[in-house]
């Protein structure tokens, strides 16, 4: 078998939610080696976020297979010893800790520097480890709602938040890539360099279009449920047996075909109201309904096949028992079985395919699961090992 790329690479983590555990989950899937760092008696709070995949939170299960879990009280003296030893060995360490945390523990950039120059140290924050919302708790929804990224979603009736957690899912994918930058960066030129990534400017960069819009436009795009805020027609119609089918129409080739090959109205190509991109946006309410008229009058299969037939980029819009048993995943088999406390369960591979390797897909650890083989391997003893978990340290 083909050793993983990132073999050999310790990470050390102390981690809570969904950001930092996506960032390092992935650094675990190419064959690092991560040793999440949790509260004794609590561990991560992600664990508690809900109990659906047999007792354990499907948040924990997603983000934290193949890691060894450490429980470990930072605020004891020996708690820190403990991580000064597990630094010491190890090549990069992530922290997305409460404002301020980390440097009254000692565990910023700069302190880890003087320590541990050859460790990349990862920081993931609210708004940044400066400036004046720097001392800020921030939360998925909040990042969401304070990057204008709420005013954008749901439909005329109110905005909605997203449906999943993306702004730690970019600050997530940030810090995975500026660690692997920075792993390279150190191969290649020496240098340790410590990588920072905050909710709030990973979400800023996702909302650059719609800024873009707004700043130049003198206007933001209107919340519009499924519909596209600047393409028309792009978005779901129901047809005569109640299934929604979005269509989406990008060019102008593909607008003629929609015209003359499903609407059937060759006329609406020189219709002037509908001449350009921006004029069919400008005139999407009747847009729309002439495109509803002609989605009433069949059910959803001869809609998706008239819209493949036509060149017509189009699809179903599915639950998510839907998208479980998509023939997709099914077919390319992306579902491989992780082992949980007392079950296994299918999880999805990692999207990116790198030719020869097989991801790793372990076990999500139980709290403190390999505690005693890590403070083994550091050098305790048995008995220093049961006095630790005597006094709450581990």
């Amino acid at each position: 078998m083909t050793e993983l790329p990132l073999a050999g690479i310790t990470v050390v983590s102390v981690e809570q939610a969904v950001a930092a555990p996506f960032a390092t989950r992935q650094l675990a899937d190419l064959g690092a080696r991560v040793i999440k760092v949790e509260r004794p008696g609590e561990g991560d709070f992600a664990r508690r976020y809900d109990t659906t995949v047999h007792g354990e939170s499907s948040y924990f299960v997603w983000l934290n297979r193949s890691k060894e879990s450490l429980t470990l009280d930072l605020k004891s003296a020996r708690g820190r010893h403990i991580l000064e030893q597990l630094l010491a060995g190890a090549d990069v360490f992530v922290q997305n800790l409460a404002p301020g945390a980390a440097a009254r523990l000692g565990l910023d950039a700069a302190s880890l520097k003087e320590r541990h120059p050859s460790l990349i140290p990862c920081a993931i924050t609210g708004y940044g480890s400066d400036g004046p919302w720097a001392d800020r708790k921030a939360y998925d929804l909040l990042v969401q709602c304070q990057t204008g990224l709420v005013s954008l979603t749901g439909n005329e009736h109110g905005a909605a938040r997203a449906g999943v957690s993306v702004a730690d899912i970019a600050a997530g994918m940030y810090a995975y890539s500026g660690v692997l930058t920075a792993l390279f960066t150190r191969a290649t030129q020496g240098v340790a360099r410590a990588v920072e990534v905050s909710l709030f400017e990973a979400l800023a960069e996702w909302m650059s279009q719609p800024a873009l819009y707004t700043r130049h436009g003198g206007t933001q795009p209107p919340r519009i449920g499924t519909r596209h805020a600047t393409i028309a027609p792009y978005g779901t119609y129901p047809t005569a047996d109640g299934k929604d089918v979005l269509l989406s129409i990008q060019n102008e080739r593909e607008w003629v075909a929609l015209c003359e090959r499903f609407l059937e109205r060759p006329d609406l190509v020189q219709d002037p109201r509908f001449a350009t991109g921006p004029d069919r946006v400008t005139h999407r309410d009747a847009l729309d309904a002439i495109v509803a008229e002609r989605f009433r009058a069949l059910d959803g299969q001869e809609v998706r096949e008239l819209l493949d037939a036509a060149g017509i980029a189009n699809a179903g819009v599915n639950d998510v028992e839907e998208f479980l048993a998509h023939p997709v995943l099914r077919e390319r088999g992306r579902w491989r079985d992780v082992r949980v406390p007392g079950a296994v369960v299918p999880a999805l591979l990692p999207p990116v395919d790198l030719a020869g390797v097989d991801p790793r897909m372990d076990a999500v650890p139980a709290l403190g699961e390999h505690t005693e083989d890590i403070l083994t391997a550091l050098g305790h003893a048995s008995a220093d090992i049961a006095a630790l978990r005597a006094d709450g340290v581990v």
